[in-house]
């Protein structure tokens, strides 16, 4: 049985959480945002496609950057309203040019960078 991505919950703009992890390490990469039709593209063709809220267009992971996200395995919460996509990344996955968008951490009230950007 084919999977319909209709079955998910979107928000009122049709969107709904997706949250990148690394397969092989466990890492959280990235989280952006998917409407039904990144879904079934995104299952489709195994290029992790996000939708962009800010340029209100499809954004296939790595296009422009040549950092990749390459679908491994697709899964979704109890809830049906957040995915989990396991990937394959090429290079950084933050825009930062850093591995992860999770680079700051508050450790005793103070933030404090994980890790600078890839050389």
């Amino acid at each position: 049985m084919k999977f319909d991505p209709s079955l998910l919950k979107y928000d009122d703009r049709g969107l709904i959480p997706a949250i990148a992890q690394d397969v092989d390490t466990g890492d959280v990469l990235m989280m952006a945002w998917m409407n039904a039709e990144a879904v079934a593209k995104t299952l489709e063709t195994g290029k992790v496609t996000y939708w962009s809220r800010s340029r209100q267009s499809f954004w296939i992971k790595g296009e422009t950057s040549g950092h990749h996200q390459v679908l491994v395995e697709f899964t979704f919460d109890c809830d049906k309203d957040c995915i989990l996509v396991k990937v394959r990344q090429t290079g950084p996955a933050c825009h930062t040019n850093r591995r992860s968008c999770f680079y700051t951490a508050v450790r005793d009230g103070e933030t404090v960078e994980l890790m600078t950007p890839m050389a």
